[in-house]
């Protein structure tokens, strides 16, 4: 499927035309409104599309790869629900009540509900990326209440359904227009959604069904990472409610910048600086490579900007075990800015024999003309 084409939108459409689009297709195509057999089929795929082309990093890779770049990059293609739940609760996140109450899981206050996923940035140093690096983080995030184990009740209380709702976390309210009448179900003013009596909440997370924590995990970082590079940590992002599982943690990646070697994917870049003399003779010289140092051949009468290539002691491919990029080598002919006397009169001997060279070529032609 196309998402562009699901949405009725161009691949050069700004944020506000898409969400625009969601908006008006969403109201025709909500099962509420649509009783068309595969309403709430497409309204699930019109969901996927807005989900990704609303999200600039989602959008980038699917324009690029389509959806098997969003499932290689680690994002979920279904069952979809926007992190909101069912499709009545995408509508009413985008119009603020549900068209005729349709149902959905999430109307049960007691259902599970899976817990967020987390994001979390860190910055690592060039030669850890390259190699790898196992490491120590603290991470926050919402760990299942101990007290309630996570139904946000009072274990003493004896009443904990809300009077307002009944325990449904919704209220319902008809509004009579020139139309007909139209009904709303929107969240539980008194609860918040709970269903559970305020009253009867959970003294230690106040009836979340759960409470921040920090603690220190390991990860380790395989080598060959790159800036935007992701680590899943799986059930570390917050606690489910009712039972729900816990979302993930992902670890996106930022490597420092080496004040030596430059990185273009698997290969890496430097510069050397080679006097006159080397250029024009050759040279052995050592150079230095994320390896360590490693002896190089300059051949005679290199020019200037060549590129001299050391085989696989580039990037390792992320991976693949014992692959790696190439480290090239740019050479860069130092012109000398103060001489000293002996250099200044060797260099003009060069200079007037280079001359003369010249000059004797160009006889040498003439003579052979007028033979």
């Amino acid at each position: 499927m196309d998402y562009y084409e699901i949405l009725g939108v161009g691949k050069n459409a700004t944020k506000d035309e898409i969400k625009s689009a969601f908006r008006k297709k969403a109201r025709q195509l909500h099962p509420d409104v649509n009783k068309a057999p595969d309403a709430e089929e497409r309204f699930k795929e019109l969901g996927k599309a807005y989900e990704t082309l609303s999200d600039d990093e989602k959008r980038q890779l699917y324009d690029r790869y389509g959806e098997d770049g969003l499932k290689n990059a680690g994002y979920s293609q279904g069952p979809f629900d926007f992190g909101f739940g069912g499709i009545n609760d995408i509508f009413e996140a985008f119009f603020g009540g549900s068209m005729g109450g349709f149902s959905s899981g999430r109307n049960d206050p007691n259902a599970p509900i899976s817990g967020d996923d987390l994001r979390m940035d860190i910055q690592i140093d060039f030669m850890e990326a390259v190699f790898g690096v196992e490491k120590e983080i603290k991470i926050r995030h919402l760990e299942e209440c101990e007290e309630c184990h996570g139904t946000g009740k009072d274990k003493n209380a004896k009443d904990t359904v809300c009077k307002t709702c009944k325990g449904h976390g919704r209220v319902q309210q008809n509004t009579r227009t020139i139309l007909g009448n139209f009904t709303s179900v929107t969240t539980c003013p008194a609860c918040g959604g709970s269903g559970i009596d305020p009253s009867a909440n959970c003294k230690q997370c106040k009836g979340r069904g759960a409470v921040q924590k920090e603690k220190t995990v390991k990860i380790k970082i395989p080598k060959g990472v790159d800036s935007g590079s992701r680590i899943r940590l799986s059930n570390e992002g917050n606690a489910g409610k009712n039972g729900g599982r816990a979302g993930d943690m992902y670890i996106v990646l930022y490597v420092k910048e080496s004040k030596e070697f430059i990185r273009d994917g698997v290969d890496i870049h430097t510069v050397l600086e080679i006097s006159m003399p080397q250029a024009v003779l050759g040279d052995e010289v050592t150079v230095n490579t994320v390896d360590g140092e490693e002896k190089i051949h300059i051949p005679q009468g290199i020019d200037n900007l060549a590129k001299l290539l050391i085989k696989g002691k580039g990037v390792p491919y992320l991976g693949k075990e014992g692959q790696r990029g190439n480290h090239y080598v740019t050479i860069k002919i130092k012109t000398p800015k103060k001489l000293s006397k002996e250099e200044e009169k060797l260099y003009r001997e060069l200079f007037e024999l280079e001359k003369n060279e010249k000059k004797s070529g160009i006889m040498e032609k003439v003579k052979t003309a007028f033979k």
